[in-house]
This record gives structure tokens, sequence and C-alpha cells, in this order.
């Protein structure tokens, strides 16, 4: 099996694919974790946490030949490379320059774009074959632009809603927290839903007026969604964008298969 990782800011996200006697990936998803990505955990820790996941489904961790990484916290990654090599006994391949993506990156530094920005653009144009623009919903919202000719053309960062509400939350001395949900109406007749509602509908009209611009500045492209929030945030986009949670996942197999002879060799 292959097992490829994402490790985000907030959540690591986890997915094993069957891998065949060649040695590439078949593309369904045997098994997917969500779990919170913690800057005190132990490679060992990780280790133990993850074989938990893998008895809880019945999976064998010895079954794992190939492990793919990507990751946006660099404190992480000689955790992550230890814990597959102890646990595993696999040297896991990371995301980073160098890598075999396929893809042209039109960025000033290339290198400064996030493994997980080039990853989800990968998968897109691999799986659309046409201009599209990726939202990441996660602890920061990226807006990723792809070319017609599968190109990575730049982006956009912003906040995430948890980012906003937290700020909020935290210089407002006499606003509650609240669940962050989609209230019943727009105009709000209480506290939590003025909160809610500031915080949904003007999350939505962020990602809406960043998308309308993009979207300006392209030939006709289509629009995804991905990352932990895209249900919610993307449900109240007017661009109705195809929300993919696997996204991630399916650009590091993409990826993993891309270098497959470099590996061999």
């Amino acid at each position: 099996m292959l097992l490829v990782i994402d490790v985000g800011n907030t959540e690591t996200e986890l997915g094993l694919f069957p891998m065949r006697e060649d040695g590439t990936a078949a593309p369904e998803l045997t098994a997917q974790w969500r779990i919170s990505t913690s800057q005190k955990q132990t490679a060992d820790e990780h280790g133990v946490l993850i074989a938990q996941l893998f008895a809880m489904r019945g999976l064998e961790m010895k079954a794992v030949t190939g492990i793919i990484v990507a990751s946006v916290v660099p404190p992480q990654e000689s955790l992550v490379r230890q814990m597959c090599e102890r646990f595993f006994g696999v040297k896991a391949l990371f995301i980073e320059p160098g890598i075999r993506t396929g893809m042209p990156v039109h960025y000033d530094n290339p290198a400064e774009v996030g493994a997980d920005r080039i990853v989800n653009a990968v998968a897109a144009y691999e799986k659309y074959k046409q201009s599209c623009v990726v939202v990441d919903f996660g602890t920061a919202t990226t807006f990723d632009a792809v070319s017609a000719k599968g190109e990575y053309m730049g982006g956009v960062i912003a906040p995430g809603i948890g980012i906003s509400a937290e700020a909020l939350f935290d210089r407002t001395a006499r606003l509650p927290r609240v669940d962050i949900k989609r209230p019943p109406h727009v105009i709000g007749s209480n506290t939590v839903h003025s909160l809610q509602s500031g915080l949904f509908h003007g999350y939505v009209g962020l990602v809406d007026g960043i998308l309308e611009r993009i979207l300006g500045e392209m030939e006709a492209a289509r629009v995804i969604a991905t990352g932990g929030m895209a249900q919610f945030i993307a449900g109240g986009s007017k661009f109705a964008p195809e929300i993919d949670e696997s996204l991630t996942l399916m650009g590091l197999r993409i990826i993993w298969e891309r270098n497959l002879h470099n590996r061999r060799k």
C-alpha cells in the first residue's frame, strides 16, 4: 500500500492507496483519516497513533511499501521522517524542491510555494485537464490558479475563518465565543446569530470577492474546493465550487507515480 501524508498547520490528513505490482497505486482510497497536528508529539507518539488507526480498520502497517509526504510545518518534517522509518521501515518521499511534479511553476521563487498548494494544483489539472482555481480551506485559505496548459500561475493567501474568529474573540471582551455555523438569517436577532452571520457571510463574501477577481484574470476556469472547511464555506458561494475533500491525497499519489522511475534508480 501507498501511504500519503499531508501535514498542515492545524490538521494532518492521511490516506492509503492499494499498490499494484508495477509500483503504481490504484486511484481508489482504501482508508482516509484526519488527526490534529501537534508540535509536542514525538516520532514514537505519532507512530503509536497511526498504528491505532490502522488497527481500528484491520490494516497491517507492514503492507505499506511506499510513503509520500507534503508538509507546511518544517519542525514536523524530521519527526515524520523518523516515524516512517521506525514504524514502517520505509524512507518517505517529501514534496520539496527538485521533486518531479510535472507542472511548471510560474512563481518568482518556486521554492516559496507551499507543498500542499502544488499538490492540489497537480491533482486538479490531472482530473479536469482545463484551467482551474483550487480553493483550500485550512488554517489559511489559499486560492491557486492553474492555466489551460497545466501551469501553476500563482494565487492568493488569506487568513482562514478559524483564525478570523479567534482574532475577533480574543480582542473583544464582551463578545462570547460561538460555534462557527450558518445562522438562520443574515440579520441576526441576537448576539450569537449576529456573530455567526458576520463570520459566515463575511467569509463567503471574502471568498467570492477573491474568486471574482481571479476569474477576471483567467480564461474560463473550473473552481474546486477542498480542505476541512470546504463543505461549510463553499456551500454558500455563488460560484458553487465542486468539493473534493480527497484532492490533496490524490495529488500526492500522482506525484508519487511521476517520481517512481527516479526512486527505482
